[in-house]
Parts: C-alpha cells; structure tokens; sequence
C-alpha cells in the first residue's frame, strides 16, 4: 500500500507543478473506502506569496487554486491515476488555505479503492 500512496501523490505534484508551476512541497494521503483523502503544504509559488500579502490577493489565488484544479480534474483524471486505484475517479473536492499554504483534496471514486 506505501507504494501506491507514494505513486498516487506523485501523480499530484506532477500534475500541479504542470499547472502552476510549483508542486506541493509535502504531501500526506490516506485511503478510506472509495476516498483518497490529500493534505497538501508548500503550495504556493513566490509570486502567490507575494499576492497573498492582501486579502484581495488571498481571494483571487483561492479562486484560480481551486476552480482550475477541479476544471482540470473534471476534464480528465491525471493519466495513470485510474488505473493505479483501480477505480474511476468520480469527483473531486478541493480547497485551499491561503493563509497556512495548505490544501486538501478529497478524490471520490466509483468503489472501494482499499
């Protein structure tokens, strides 16, 4: 199962280092039932940083972090995600915390991916 966990969230920092430019620094991801539940820090790039300094800029990277990573997630899995779990993926929840440079994602899939 490490193995898998590990593969999982380098199908994550990949797929977000593509998109933003900067993957998490750390992320931590558990298996419950048909759920890959992720906790993700260090996101941010230096320019978001920056921009987070205001609370306009706090809104505006929480707005584009979080309505991209699920356009993109809706429009295709990342390549391969599918078949490691053995599921389809069927939503995608995410939020951001701007503030703590944190994110979590929660991946429902269609069955029990334990």
């Amino acid at each position: 199962m490490p193995n898998v966990i590990h593969e999982f969230n380098d199908m994550i920092r990949k797929l977000r280092k593509e998109l933003f430019g900067k993957g998490p620094e750390r992320i931590h991801t558990v298996f419950v039932e048909n759920m890959a539940v992720s906790t993700l820090y260090g996101n941010l790039t230096p320019t978001e940083l920056f921009l987070s300094k205001t609370q306009e800029g706090k809104d505006m990277i929480h707005a584009a972090r979080t309505k991209m990573i699920q356009d993109v997630y809706s429009a295709s899995p990342p390549e391969g995600m599918e078949e490691l779990m053995g599921a389809k993926l069927v939503h995608l929840f995410s939020d951001i915390k701007v503030e703590e440079n944190m994110a979590v994602s929660v991946f429902v899939f269609d069955k029990n991916i334990m």
